[in-house]
């Protein structure tokens, strides 16, 4: 039986691989994903499997390996990548995950919007790796849900 892991996706630049690098307690350069990259708890996607919709089928193949899927916003720069109801597509557990929190505090509601209409269903994650806020939540929550 493979190790189901957490994939974390969203659009370029939002922190997925520094989020991963935090899941794993990684230390390291962060440098640009090119491809699905396994992880010890995690599979990092790189953006354009979200920004390009003739992807999605990767995306979808690849979940399978996924215990819980990640979505995340970028707090900083509010884009609208997904598609309404884009989380139902996925048989595993969605968790919305708000990033850079410390940056644009007054965009919190649209991205709490764009979470709901995407699909993903409370509680929604609000993190910031480089002060670590939020990031404990996040690992306790993920890592008891799958001892269960």
């Amino acid at each position: 039986m493979r190790k189901k892991r957490i994939m974390v996706i969203g659009p370029t630049n939002c922190g997925k691989t520094t989020l991963v690098h935090a899941l794993n307690d990684e230390d390291g350069p962060i440098r640009k994903t090119q491809n699905l990259i396994y992880g010890k708890n995690t599979i990092d996607v790189p953006g354009s499997y979200i920004e390009n919709t003739w992807m999605y089928k990767y995306l979808i193949s690849a979940v399978q390996d996924a215990s819980h899927v990640l979505i995340l916003v970028d707090q900083s720069k509010i884009a609208d990548v997904y598609s309404p109801g884009f989380a139902k597509v996925f048989r595993c557990p969605v968790i919305g995950v708000i990033t850079k929190i410390d940056l644009m505090p007054e965009n919190e509601d649209l991205c709490i919007r764009q979470l709901k209409k995407i699909g993903a269903a409370d509680p929604y994650f609000k993190i910031s790796v480089p002060s670590g806020e939020g990031i404990s939540a996040l690992k306790e929550f993920l890592f008891e849900k799958k001892v269960r």
